[in-house]
């Protein structure tokens, strides 16, 4: 087992090594212990301290990347809270979720509070499941109290404290047992509606559609979506549920998307920030840049600023942050 303290300074190489490369940007106080086994040269298991709040964002650029095409992790929360955001899919985290993504695709990761979390990495060729279901249970939380998780979260934490007492080939097959595990849950995650098949499916879609095309609309909410789409307000929470967020928070995303897209394109470099927020629905000002922040991790104007110094890594974040 190898054991890593650092800092906030230090994290972006640590994740490198451990999981994969991210831009990170920790808290001020930040501080982080990792303890990692390698059971193959294609698997490995961890388990992460995070002291304080930190954001982590793999861009579109990392995402290209031959060298971690194949890389997915399996983040199993055992403390804390956190969001993560894949695939056009934000997902809310707490103690005892599971949730996986893909390396091959940007994606980014909160960790709101004081965490420890433990990180199954290992090689898509691995996990025995075509690659559009890959796609589909990414970035969707994992119900703590189902069985299969249950039972998987238990193995994982079981394997990691014996993981040293094995031989070679013995974590290899425990590796391979865990990843079994894992397909095994992951098969009760993907949705009935997939988001573009059947009736469900369509509905939604034409909802997502009509968001994307009326962001400008400040008053647009859920009622209002129901309302045009001759739906109930529950069935609407009940669509979204099933990728895996809420007509409200697929909205905002949408909304602050559209923002950072403008933001960084010089054919609206003319425009200020009061203009930007009314052209995606925000109703003045100072909500776009208190959601922008939190979202982000920079405001607007810092956003745009970066935007014209391409090779710095700020610059990258805010150019690339991930997106469907």
């Amino acid at each position: 087992m190898q054991i890593r303290e650092y800092s906030g300074e230090e994290f972006e190489h640590v994740a490198r090594e451990i999981w994969v490369p991210m831009i990170a940007r920790p808290s001020p106080d930040f501080r982080g212990r990792s303890a990692v086994h390698e059971l193959s040269e294609t698997l490995s298991l961890s388990r992460s301290h995070f002291r304080a709040p930190v954001s982590l964002v793999r861009t579109g650029r990392m995402a290209t990347s031959a060298s971690a095409d194949n890389v997915m992790v399996f983040c199993v929360y055992l403390a804390g809270r956190g969001r993560v955001r894949q695939h056009d899919r934000l997902v809310e985290l707490a103690a005892g979720t599971g949730i996986l993504v893909e390396a091959r695709r940007p994606y980014a990761r909160v960790s709101q509070t004081e965490t420890r979390c433990m990180n199954l990495r290992f090689c898509r060729e691995l996990l025995p499941l075509r690659t559009t279901e890959i796609t589909d249970v990414c970035a969707r939380s994992v119900n703590p109290a189902a069985p299969a998780m249950r039972l998987l979260s238990g193995y994982l934490g079981r394997l990691f404290e014996m993981a040293d007492e094995l031989t070679a080939s013995q974590r290899l097959d425990a590796g391979r047992a865990a990843i079994d595990l894992l397909a095994m849950t992951l098969r009760d995650v993907a949705p009935t509606v997939p988001g573009g098949d059947g009736p469900e499916g369509v509905l939604l879609g034409m909802m997502q559609t009509h968001v994307r095309e009326h962001l400008a609309e400040p008053h647009l909410r859920v009622e209002e979506l129901a309302r045009r789409h001759h739906l109930s307000v529950r069935h609407v929470y009940t669509l979204f549920g099933r990728i895996g967020t809420t007509p409200a928070a697929y909205l905002r995303e949408q909304r602050l998307l559209a923002a950072r897209a403008m933001l960084s394109d010089p054919r609206y470099s003319r425009l200020g920030t009061t203009d930007i927020a009314a052209a995606v629905g925000f109703l003045d000002r100072r909500t776009l840049e208190r959601a922008f922040r939190q979202q982000y991790g920079m405001s607007p104007g810092d956003c745009r600023r970066e935007h014209c110094h391409p090779g710095s890594a700020s610059a990258t974040f805010s150019r690339e942050m991930p997106h469907s």
